[in-house]
């Protein structure tokens, strides 16, 4: 008698735009493609990626994109009555509400990227710097006036999962001290592939397609890429220009070390970013582009400059894969792929000083080659995650 198949649903917290969690959604669906996707907002316009998956929403697909961060309690509400009871197995990827759905007695494998941050760890900065301008004053009241019960309440939805497994180290100890959970680490899927020059540095075969498209930005481009007469390599960062990724920190450095600096991204800082560059020409701003772009950008670079505090990180190791050394702050995610002195340097304060003090330590003892630098991201590749996940979730339902 043929064995029963098992039924399979995947959940996240929302589907509206390209990050890092949409890609180990995107991973997890290649190898589950019959399984639907359970999810708060669906905006193809901003994610192209699903477009053979049964991408099922509920009431909430009815409000604005936009409007995505103040739902927090709507999608508390949406999940927590969102039952998924006639499934055998359920994998939540999430860092916010996803993990709240009704399981029964489904096996209920929770990835989590982080503690829904701005509850937790994040919530002084969230209630500082909103992100909604004249309406920030109402936002940080309503909010502090709820977190209470919507850290409650998440707490409670973080026991529902069977088991629990994160980006990093740094997560894993957040999960546990929020969560009081126990979680395992299988580091995200990185397309290292496509970055990597020394093709016979093997990272496994890719079964993703290359979007070729640019993605719309909004950012404006400031100066042309840097050109000068000592062939000084540019420093580069990429990432979205929002104020806890802490690029400031990257142009006031690279401005006192009269550095050039490469930004590739957009976002709501953008803007005051330009202006602290105070139009020096040694201060570049490029909009989002393609991965085949970028590689040239990243082949180019003396280093990958990245300052922020993030439970992971997955430009610094595209960077690594194209044999870009990284110059990191010392905490969070980063720890686990920059190796000091080895593929990058660490700082030890998100302070301008320190981070130029880094980068002049780099120029004076970093001796690596973009060959050994390059190999340091093959653990990351996008085929080492789908075995681990596939060992871990076999594991977890015999």
């Amino acid at each position: 008698m043929a064995e029963k198949k098992q039924k399979v649903a995947l959940v996240c917290d929302w589907l509206t735009n390209v990050g890092g969690g949409e890609k180990v959604l995107k991973s997890i669906h290649e190898l589950y493609p019959d399984a639907p996707i359970y999810t708060s907002k669906y905006n193809k316009k901003g994610i192209d990626w699903f477009k053979d998956a049964d991408v099922r929403t509920g009431w909430l697909q009815i409000f604005p994109t936009k409007l995505r961060r103040l739902l927090g309690p709507l999608r508390q509400s949406y999940f927590s009555h969102l039952d998924l009871s006639s499934y055998d197995l359920i994998i939540s990827i999430t860092g916010a509400e996803a993990k709240s759905i009704k399981k029964g007695n489904a096996t209920h494998i929770c990835y989590c990227h982080v503690p829904t941050q701005y509850y937790w760890q994040f919530y002084d900065d969230y209630v500082e710097h909103p992100g909604f301008g004249i309406l920030d004053p109402i936002v940080r009241f309503f909010f502090k006036l709820l977190v209470k019960p919507l850290r409650k309440a998440d707490y409670k939805a973080a026991q529902k999962p069977d088991y629990f497994i994160t980006i990093s180290n740094y997560a894993a100890d957040l999960i546990k001290k929020y969560y009081k959970r126990e979680a395992t680490i299988i580091a995200p899927p990185v397309e290292v592939q496509r970055f990597i020059q020394n093709k016979d540095i093997k990272a496994g075969k890719s079964q993703t397609k290359e979007n070729n498209k640019t993605v719309k930005n909004q950012a404006e481009v400031i100066h042309t890429p840097v050109e000068n007469s000592n062939n000084i390599k540019p420093y580069i960062t990429t990432s979205r220009h929002v104020t806890w990724k802490r690029l400031d920190l990257a142009v006031k450095a690279c401005l006192k070390l009269k550095r050039p600096l490469i930004l590739i991204g957009e976002g709501p800082e953008h803007k005051n970013l330009v202006k602290m560059a105070k139009k020096s020409e040694l201060i570049n701003f490029l909009p989002v582009m393609t991965q085949k772009e970028l590689k040239k950008y990243l082949l180019d670079a003396k280093a990958y400059l990245f300052p922020s505090l993030e439970p992971f990180g997955i430009a610094p190791v595209e960077a690594l894969a194209a044999g870009c050394p990284v110059i990191a702050f010392g905490e969070g995610g980063a720890l686990d792929y920059v190796l000091d002195g080895k593929n990058g340097i660490l700082f030890k304060k998100q302070t301008v000083n320190s981070l130029a003090d880094a980068i002049l330590e780099f120029e004076k003892t970093f001796k690596s080659t973009p060959e050994k630098i390059s190999a340091t991201s093959v653990p990351f590749a996008e085929e080492h995650f789908k075995q681990k996940m596939k060992d871990f979730i076999d594991g977890a339902t015999k």
